[in-house]
């Protein structure tokens, strides 16, 4: 098999196995939404969610998820591997810089994060984004320890693949930087699609930024770093949010 096909076929397979069938279900979603008799704005959508009512059997299932989940990061870095050379350090995901790859992810938070919250308040107001539930805060003493290894998963998953990964692959198949820049964007926004059409739009517009800042830098320390702080805040700080806003964040009465 020629090595462009052959590279074809693996991106197929590492998408097929993790964002990209998140993307197709997350299609499928919200054509159910958008089709379904309740408004859009009267939906909900609820992550990081209990799994069980037994504790034990609760957590073991949250963490077998995180564990898990990390296999598909792994076999990403893996298929980057060459004799001589680190995956890790091709995709700049390493410990080399760790003062500059902090200061630049905590940048990126809150170049992204603020205007996020503004787009999904946003959204929400204008009835095309459904209300995001995380889970409580205090169901557990280890809920929030979850919380934090389910947002490292995310930022983990989502730019190593996604950008790391992807981008590797297709400069190797001739991609310009913009087309894939452009195409990892569409990608990150649609597996976000089952929250709405605010949420699609500002996980484009993070999927730019983060792209062109990738090209720019070389790195994925520093998304990933962003990645894990945003989700830490959307999936702890939620609470907060909802008792400053309830009209925008509450999840509607069943």
């Amino acid at each position: 098999m020629p090595a462009a096909r052959r590279m074809r076929v693996e991106l197929a397979i590492v998408l097929g196995l993790s964002l990209g069938a998140s993307a197709v279900y997350s299609i499928v979603s919200i054509v159910a939404r958008v089709t379904d008799t309740t408004p859009l704005s009267e939906q909900s959508a609820a992550i990081n969610q209990s799994r069980s009512s037994r504790e034990w059997l609760d957590f073991t299932y949250q963490f077998l998820d995180v564990f898990f989940g990390l296999f598909v990061v792994a076999l990403a870095l893996y298929l980057l591997w060459r004799p001589g050379r680190s995956p890790f350090r091709r995709i700049g995901f390493d410990f080399t810089r760790p003062g500059r790859d902090a200061a630049s992810g905590l940048a990126l938070v809150a170049a992204i994060g603020i205007p996020g919250l503004a787009l999904y308040a946003a959204g929400r107001a204008m009835g095309i984004t459904v209300a995001v539930v995380p889970a409580p805060l205090d169901t557990h003493w280890w809920t929030v320890p979850i919380l934090v290894l389910a947002a490292m998963k995310a930022a983990l998953t989502e730019e190593i693949i996604v950008v790391g990964y992807l981008f590797t692959r297709l400069r190797e198949l001739g991609v310009g930087p913009w087309a894939t820049i452009v195409s990892s964007a569409l990608l990150r926004g649609t597996y976000h699609l089952y929250q709405g059409f605010g949420p699609f739009a500002g996980n484009v517009a993070m999927g730019l930024v983060f792209g062109w800042c990738y090209v720019r830098w070389g790195r994925t320390m520093p998304l990933v770093i962003a990645h894990w702080v945003l989700d830490m805040a959307a999936f702890i700080g939620y609470p907060l949010a909802l008792a400053w806003w309830p009209g925008l964040f509450a999840a509607p009465a069943a």
